[in-house]
């Protein structure tokens, strides 16, 4: 029986219990590791917002007990270019922008995977919920991406975005464990890191008032708030700083819609050409659900968008939402994915990222550029 290929392989410990399990098993699989902290924001290190400093220790610490080294690289000029300034470039426009899609593509797995391979690397890993495999067929062989195996964790989603060189240099140790699996291997292992809170939210916000950061960077321009039947019920504070089904901070949880229902607004429409905010009453309301929806900005982990005898398929429209399923086609151009879901799906939010699957394959997607109407009100009750 032939043993593994044992690789020196360059691990992405960002101070979580997850890379560092992932840095464990690889080092008692026999491979050569090294680890590497990346340092991708450091415009307010002083603030008590920023957890970069403490988690690079904890990244040390762990390096430490598994017995390996560890590098500390800055690439946060490379993420203020190519994320941060989209990410602000989008919310200027009126949508809403998920930076973890956009990192993972251009730093963790560009950057970062350029600098690893500079060392000397033969492979990178990270501590992602996801997994590789190698098929060949007809089509020739490639790398599919696949969902990790704990459904509740799994970060395919944010990697939609990956290509087949970059997938065929990287492996994910922890995409075929559950999440209770790795904390217990943690502290089996000793980690020092084993009981530590994963980290949520977006990474150069942190805990931070999520309107307060952005008010720093973009243009504050308010005005009207209105209902579906055009009533004026206040002041937004600028577009960019709402989303689409956002619930809180609106200011108007008391206001009845004049039949005495009290039941909570939504952010349901952004109307550039007004600079109005549209609201709507109830989780239910029609405007807040959709049949379907239009991307651009395509990306196909195979390369190319799966063939037309791949029949339905399932889609998500946000992380954490479950596979809704959809017929699907992209225009002659190649530039455009249509999806016509099988039941509608709430909040499609332009900017967000609609992600299709084969069952437990990721095949790639695209941002979402607009839904394509929302169902009628009694499709919606």
């Amino acid at each position: 029986m032939s043993q593994s290929p044992k690789y020196r392989v360059v691990v992405g410990l960002s101070g979580g219990v997850d890379s560092a399990v992932s840095a464990w098993l690889l080092k008692q699989q026999g491979h050569e590791v090294l680890g590497i902290f990346m340092k991708n924001w450091e415009d307010d290190d002083h603030t008590g917002y920023c957890s970069s400093n403490e988690d690079f220790v904890d990244a040390a610490a762990v390096a430490d007990v598994i017995g390996i080294e560890i590098e500390h690289v800055n690439f946060a000029t490379d993420y203020k270019d190519r994320v941060f300034a989209e990410f602000l470039r989008e919310y200027q426009a009126g949508r809403t922008p998920n930076p973890d899609v956009l990192c993972n593509a251009e730093i963790k797995f560009k950057a970062f995977l350029d600098h690893a391979m500079a060392r000397g690397a033969e492979r990178i890993a990270t501590g992602h919920y996801a997994r590789v495999r190698a098929v060949a067929d007809a089509q020739g062989s490639r790398v599919q991406l696949l969902k990790g195996l704990d459904p509740a964790k799994d970060q395919s989603y944010f990697l939609h975005r990956l290509n087949q060189s970059q997938l065929a240099r990287t492996l994910f140790p922890v995409g075929e464990l559950r999440k209770t699996a790795v904390r217990q291997l943690a502290e089996e292992a000793r980690l020092p890191n084993a009981r530590k809170r994963d980290s949520t939210g977006i990474c150069f916000i942190g805990e931070r008032p999520f309107r307060e950061f952005l008010q720093r960077y973009l243009r504050n321009e308010p005005g009207p708030m209105r209902d579906d039947r055009g009533r004026l019920l206040g002041q937004h504070l600028g577009l960019s700083f709402y989303t689409l089904g956002q619930r809180q901070g609106l200011g108007i949880g008391g206001t009845s819609s004049g039949g005495g229902s009290h039941a909570p607004w939504y952010v349901a429409r952004k109307e550039l050409d007004t600079n109005t905010l549209r609201v709507v009453q109830g989780q239910e309301h029609p405007w807040l659900w959709s049949h379907g929806l239009v991307a651009d900005q395509l990306s196909w982990v195979a390369g190319a968008p799966p063939s037309s005898g791949e029949g339905r398929l399932a889609a998500k429209t946000r992380y954490r939402q479950p596979d809704a399923a959809c017929a699907w086609s992209v225009d002659d151009t190649g530039g455009h994915l249509k999806l016509v879901f099988e039941a509608a799906q709430w909040a499609v939010t332009p900017g967000q990222s609609a992600v299709l699957y084969a069952g437990e394959v990721c095949l790639g997607g695209g941002l979402i550029a607009a839904d394509t109407g929302c169902v009628t009100a009694a499709a919606a009750s």
